[in-house]
Parts: structure tokens; sequence; C-alpha cells
């Protein structure tokens, strides 16, 4: 294994990559996203049983904050919102595809 002495983890990419996508439910979703390409509040949160309604909210505005998902807002009553990649997003696609092959590769059972 190479070390690298010079390597400062807190600036590295890996380091944020990972503060991208931390969190309990942000690969979920992001997943969600991808396989759906289009979704609504509501219909993540179903998917998503246990996540309450702050978190699932707070997420959302995560993602959109660091420009991983798109929020269409439709103004009509009653209020709809669905959800969307943005090209960043997809672009975490191909990394969570192999997590989810590793998993189910090395997955007991």
């Amino acid at each position: 294994m190479i070390k690298d002495e010079n390597c400062n983890f807190n600036e590295c990419g890996f380091n944020y990559t990972l503060s991208l996508i931390e969190g309990k439910y942000k690969m979920s979703i992001l997943y969600c996203l991808f396989r759906n390409q289009v979704i609504r509040y509501n219909e993540l949160k179903r998917i998503l049983k246990p996540i309450s309604f702050k978190t699932l909210t707070n997420t959302l505005r995560s993602l959109e904050n660091d420009k991983l998902i798109i929020r269409k807002e439709y103004p009509q009553i009653p209020p709809k919102v669905e959800y969307s990649l943005s090209k960043r997003g997809q672009s975490l696609i191909p990394i969570l595809e192999a997590m989810c092959e590793w998993g189910e590769n090395h997955k007991k059972g």
C-alpha cells in the first residue's frame, strides 16, 4: 500500500464526496430518484417508510442545496412538488450502482 504523506484527508476528493452523500437517507433518496426518474414527496415517504417528514424534508433540502437533485414546484392547489436527479446527481449513480452490486455479492444468504 502506498502512503501519501502529503494527503490532507479533510481536503481530499473522498472526503468531499462523502460529505455530500453521508447521512442515513441521502443515498437511498438518490437511488430512488434514479430508479423512478421523477418522484413526488409522498411517494418518497412511502418508499422510505421509517423516515419522518422532518428528516425527509431536511434531507431533500440538503440534496437540493448541494445541487444533486432538482425540486420542481407547480403553482396549483393542492401543491404539487416533484424531485428528480440533476446532472451532478446523475454522475453519482455509477458509485451507487457499484455499492449495490457489492452488497448483492456480499450479503449473507
